[in-house]
Formats: C-alpha cells, structure tokens, sequence
C-alpha cells in the first residue's frame, strides 16, 4: 500500500512505487488516493480527478494497482481502517506492507491508532539521505523491538515490523512544487506523465484556488 494524496502523482511516486515493488519483491502495489486526508486541508482538485489522473499515470505498468477505496468509505481516510480492509481481503498469512515517506514516518505516532497500524502490516519507510535528526520520543516507543535490517527479516512474518529502505532512484520532484508551476503557467515537463499533463491541461486543472500549497502525505 502506497498512499497519499497524488495531487497530482508525478513521476516520484511512480518511480518509487516501481522500486518497491521490484525491491521487496511485492505481487502488487496499490496505490491509494486519500478521499478526506486527516493531517492535511482537503486537496483543491476533487478525488475523482486525482483518481483518473493515477489511473492515466500508472497506464499498463505491471504491478501497480490504482485502489479507490478510500474514495468509497465515508469519513477521514485514515490509514488504519484501509489497512484493515486490505487485511480482511488477503487474509491473516498475507505480508501486507504500508509504504510511507520519511516525513510521514517522523509523524507515524500522532496518526489515528499506530500500534494498530502494525497490527494489520509492516511499515516500510522511504528514507531520505540527509536526515540525521533523532526520532522523537514517542515515534521511538511506538518503534521498540519492531525494527529489522532486511528485506529478508521483514517478509518472516506477515506484519508487525519497521524496514528503513533507500530506493536506487530519488527524484526530487513535488506536488506541491507542481501545482505552484502550473499556476504560475511554468512547464510542467518530464515532472508527469505525458497523460497527466495533457490531462490537466484539457481540464484546466490547478490554475487558480486549486493551485494552492499544501502537504502531500495523509
């Protein structure tokens, strides 16, 4: 599971979707738009649109999945309860993994229940290479004993652990960054797909209030 908003999923969220699947060696990735993201304001573009916009991005590549049940369910999408519906369809003995950027991480115990989010999966975490700041102390309780060191130890069990992982590629491309761009009318170019940039252009997406700053984790 890789969630977020994708608003709009560019080419880092692709890239390193593909290399978790490749690296952890996932049947599939699915990738999961927030409906009513907690931790942030609701995104300007509507979650339809973000939807078809991953579903344009991902196109036919193998492996990766545009999910939109979180678009389903009513109320904040909160991580623990899509968790829990993806566990109650693969089954206890599946290893359900829950991708999250190092940002996010830093934030994992203020998050709706987060010892239930390792009751249902293991947290993987995207790392960023110039982070060296110590965890804050209550991320530090939530992670005791759960941590491991590889691939290998993280697929024993179907749940319950923590693997800090560095992806081959990390492209320093933002969302954030790209709405600014597009409602500065700046070229948005080699950032996002070919389909999603045609697709916001003939929906005149993200050139006004939508264009707004704002985070991009749930």
């Amino acid at each position: 599971m890789l969630g977020g908003t994708f608003d709009p999923v560019h080419l880092g969220h692709l890239r390193s979707a593909v290399e978790l699947r490749e690296v952890l060696g996932l049947d599939r990735v699915h990738m999961i738009p927030a409906h009513l993201p907690p931790h942030r304001a609701a995104p300007g573009v509507s979650s339809r649109e973000r939807l078809a916009m991953l579903c344009l991005g991902i196109g036919e590549t193998p492996g990766l999945l545009a999910d939109d049940r979180e678009l389903r369910r009513d109320g904040p999408s909160y991580s623990v309860d899509t968790l829990a519906s993806l566990r109650a369809e693969l089954g206890a003995q599946a290893r359900l993994i829950m991708a999250v950027g190092h940002d996010a991480f830093l934030r994992l115990a203020e998050w709706r229940d987060p010892e239930g989010l390792f009751a249902q999966a293991h947290v993987v975490v995207i790392e960023r290479p110039d982070h060296g700041a110590p965890l804050p102390s209550r991320l530090q309780s939530l992670l005791a004993g759960r941590e491991v060191a590889s691939v290998e130890a993280l697929l024993a069990e179907p749940r319950g652990r923590l693997l800090r992982l560095s992806l081959p590629t990390r492209l320093a491309i933002s969302a954030t960054g790209i709405r600014r761009r597009l409602a500065e009318g700046r070229s948005v170019h080699y950032l996002l797909p070919e389909a999603v940039r045609a697709h916001i252009d003939s929906r005149g997406l993200y050139r006004g209030d939508d264009a707004a700053p704002g985070g991009e984790t749930r």
